[in-house]
C-alpha cells in the first residue's frame, strides 16, 4: 500500500512542474510583462516610463530566466522573475497582488466561506443524488423510471443561472426568507448559506443522478446479482447489499477528486451571491486584470486536482481488491 502511494505521488511531481512551468510561459512568454503593464495600464497614452514604474512596483522589472547582471551563480539565478514569481508557488509563497495584500493569507481567509458553501452542496447533494439514483434503478423500466429520466434531463438543459436567478428573486426579493446576497461570520452564516446551497444542490441534480443511475443499471444486469436473486435475496436486499457497493468504485472517481477542488469555491455562486470566498476572490482578480492572483489560483488549483487523483488512487485501493493485488 505504501509503495504504491509514493509511487502515485512521484508520478504527480512531474505533472506539477509541467503545469508550472506551462503556467510560467503562459504568463511571462506569450503575455510579456510589457503587454500586462499595458492592460492593466490602459493601450492608450501609456508611456515607456509609466510601464517601467509598473514593473518595478510588482517586481516584473527582473529577466524572465537568468539574470547576467548578478554578481554570483546564486544571484544570477533566484534574481529573475521565474524563482520569485513561479518557483516560490513550491513553497506556497504566492507573493504579493497588485494591490499590496498577502495572497496566502486572502487565501486563507476566503477558504472558510467558500467550505462553508461548497461542503453542504458536496454532502447534501451526494445523498439526494445517490437517493434518487437508486430509487430510479429499483423502479426501472416503469413510469416512475421514465418521468424521473425525464426530469434530470429537463434539470440538466436548464443554466445554472436561472436557478439562481429564479431562487432570489422568489425566495429572497418575494417571499423574504432569506437575504438576497451577502455574507456574516459565525452562525448568522446560515441565513446567507441556504440558497446558494439549495441552488447549488437542485443545479446538479440533473445530471449527478442520471449519471448515478447509469452505474446502478449497468452494475444490475451483471452475473453476480442474477446470482444473487437466484439464491432468493430480494431486490432491496440485491440493491443495498451488492449493487450499491459496487456502484460506489466508478462514483468514487468523481467523488473524491472533487473533494480538494472544494476549496477553490463556485465562481458563479459566491460572485452573484456576495459570498467572499476564492472563487469570487478569482473573478475580481480577472475584472481588475490582477495577474499575480490568477497565477496563484492556476497554480493552487493544478495541486488540489493532482491530490484529489491520488486521493482517488488510494481510495480504489480500499473498495477494490484487484487494484491491490496489481
Amino acid at each position: 500500500m505504501l509503495a504504491y502511494v509514493v509511487r502515485r505521488v512521484l508520478y504527480a511531481i512531474p505533472i506539477l512542474i509541467g503545469v508550472n512551468l506551462f503556467t510560467f510561459a503562459l504568463f511571462f512568454l506569450v503575455n510579456t510583462p510589457d503587454d500586462m503593464a499595458r492592460m492593466h495600464l490602459g493601450i492608450k497614452r501609456v508611456t515607456p516610463e509609466a510601464i517601467a514604474k509598473w514593473k518595478e512596483e510588482r517586481g516584473y522589472d527582473k529577466p524572465l530566466l537568468f539574470n547576467t547582471g548578478a554578481p554570483m551563480l546564486k544571484e544570477k539565478l533566484t534574481q529573475t522573475i521565474f524563482f520569485e514569481k513561479s518557483l516560490r508557488m513550491f513553497a506556497f509563497d504566492f507573493g504579493r497582488a497588485d494591490d499590496g495584500r498577502d495572497i496566502g493569507r486572502e487565501i486563507r481567509a476566503r477558504m472558510v466561506p467558500s467550505l462553508a458553501l461548497a461542503l453542504p452542496v458536496f454532502m447534501v447533494g451526494l445523498l439526494i443524488y445517490i437517493t434518487f439514483a437508486l430509487g430510479f434503478a429499483f423502479f426501472r423500466a416503469t413510469y416512475i423510471d421514465f418521468w424521473g429520466v425525464v426530469a434530470c434531463v429537463a434539470a440538466m438543459s436548464i443554466s445554472s443561472m436561472f436557478y439562481i436567478i429564479g431562487g432570489q428573486y422568489l425566495v429572497s426579493k418575494l417571499w423574504h426568507l432569506v437575504p438576497i446576497s451577502g455574507f456574516s461570520g459565525g452562525l448568522d452564516a446560515v441565513r446567507f448559506l441556504l440558497l446558494p446551497a439549495a441552488v447549488g444542490v437542485i443545479a446538479g441534480f440533473g445530471g449527478a443522478t442520471r449519471l448515478y443511475r447509469t452505474f446502478f443499471l449497468e452494475e444490475i444486469s451483471k452475473d453476480y446479482v442474477r446470482t444473487a436473486r437466484a439464491k432468493g435475496l430480494s431486490e432491496t436486499a440485491v440493491l443495498f447489499r451488492h449493487v450499491l457497493k459496487n456502484a460506489m468504485i466508478p462514483i468514487l472517481t468523481g467523488v473524491v477528486a472533487a473533494i480538494p477542488l472544494l476549496f477553490i469555491g463556485s465562481l458563479v455562486s459566491e460572485s452573484f451571491f456576495g459570498i467572499p470566498g476564492l472563487g469570487s476572490y478569482v473573478v475580481d482578480a480577472i475584472n481588475s486584470q490582477d495577474f499575480a492572483i490568477v497565477r496563484s489560483m492556476v497554480f493552487l488549483g493544478s495541486v488540489l486536482y493532482i491530490v484529489g487523483l491520488l486521493l482517488t488512487d488510494i481510495s480504489y485501493t480500499a473498495v477494490d481488491p484487484r487494484v491491490r493485488l496489481e
